[in-house]
């Protein structure tokens, strides 16, 4: 029975190179010369920070510039609030998105459900598998994820015949 497993995951290889490299645009750029702006990576977590909101906005801005030249979609950054770590210095924690949480897998098995194809969707852990009879059901079933779930960051792997 042909079936593929839809997913949310990014390539952290690239996000950790996005990240390095948004680091040392920093490192070098005049207006942040003297200034507390830095970025780092730990366990899908990146954390900003900067003398003030509009520094931070402006390290976000080098990130996601970043990370789109490397072909990572910013969908799978989960922006945090900006906090005070002392003195006029703030922070700002983005959580990086790994796996499809479970409300949006019901709402995948619901979307699959009620689009009539003869296709069965079962959620896998962090995950949804779709399988069916044939094999132009399931690329059916792609093309309607791809196009209704546009909130997420969606990709399909595990394609077995």
């Amino acid at each position: 029975m042909p079936s593929f497993d839809t997913v949310c995951e990014p390539n952290m290889v690239e996000v950790r190179n996005a990240v390095d490299t948004s680091a040392k645009e920093i490192g070098t750029r005049f207006d942040f010369k003297g200034t507390s702006a830095n970025i780092e990576l730990k366990d899908k977590e990146i954390t900003m920070f900067g003398d003030a909101d509009f520094q931070l906005t402006q390290v976000e801005d080098i990130l996601r510039n970043k990370l789109t030249k490397r072909n990572v979609d910013v969908r799978f950054l989960d922006i945090g609030k900006v906090e005070k770590i002392g003195g006029d210095k703030v922070k700002q924690v983005i959580k990086v998105k790994n796996g499809i949480e479970t409300e949006d897998a019901k709402k995948i098995t619901k979307l699959i459900k009620e689009s009539k194809l003869k296709v069965q969707a079962s959620i896998q852990g962090d995950a949804v598998r779709v399988t069916g009879a044939k094999r132009d059901d399931l690329q059916a079933a792609m093309a309607l994820l791809r196009k209704d779930m546009t909130e997420l960051p969606l990709s399909f792997d595990n394609f077995r015949d």
